[in-house]
């Protein structure tokens, strides 16, 4: 499996606990996340992590910003993103289970580390229902 993941100034702690979990698992990492408390502008760090989704480069995507929304809006103007905010495991789980989401958005001001950590286990063990919501997530692309 391989995963792409960016972040912005607010996340970088995250991004580098998240990339160890990541790593401890044999899973390789794409890190097109900044490196530095520095402010940045997210949408450089996220644009990148929506294209190798896009593309099918990678199996997922896991982007962090402040409040998740930024970066969560910024990859859901690619067309074959479905990027989920989540900040329980609960609605992550959902994300994946309801609606086929190959992106997770965290809110790094609004999860503890440990809860982002729990997400992206949950993002990635949870398989898509397909039935019901087959249908639901086909019509979420614009023509």
């Amino acid at each position: 499996m391989t995963i792409s993941i960016g972040n912005d100034h607010a996340g970088t702690i995250y991004k580098n606990e998240i990339i160890s979990y990541l790593e401890s698992k044999q899973i390789q990492v794409i890190n097109h996340g900044t490196n530095t408390n520095d402010s940045v502008d997210y949408p450089d760090f996220v644009h990148p992590v929506a294209n190798d989704v896009e593309n099918g480069k990678v199996d997922f995507g896991i982007i962090i910003c402040g409040s998740g929304n930024g970066a969560s809006m910024t990859a859901n103007k690619h067309q074959k993103v479905r990027c989920a905010l989540c900040w329980t495991a609960e609605i992550t789980q959902l994300a994946r289970e309801h609606n086929n989401a190959n992106i997770l958005s965290i809110p790094a001001r609004f999860t503890s580390v440990h809860q982002a950590l729990d997400m992206v286990k949950i993002f990635l063990e949870t398989e898509f229902e397909g039935g019901r919501h087959e249908r639901r997530v086909e019509k979420i692309a614009c023509s």
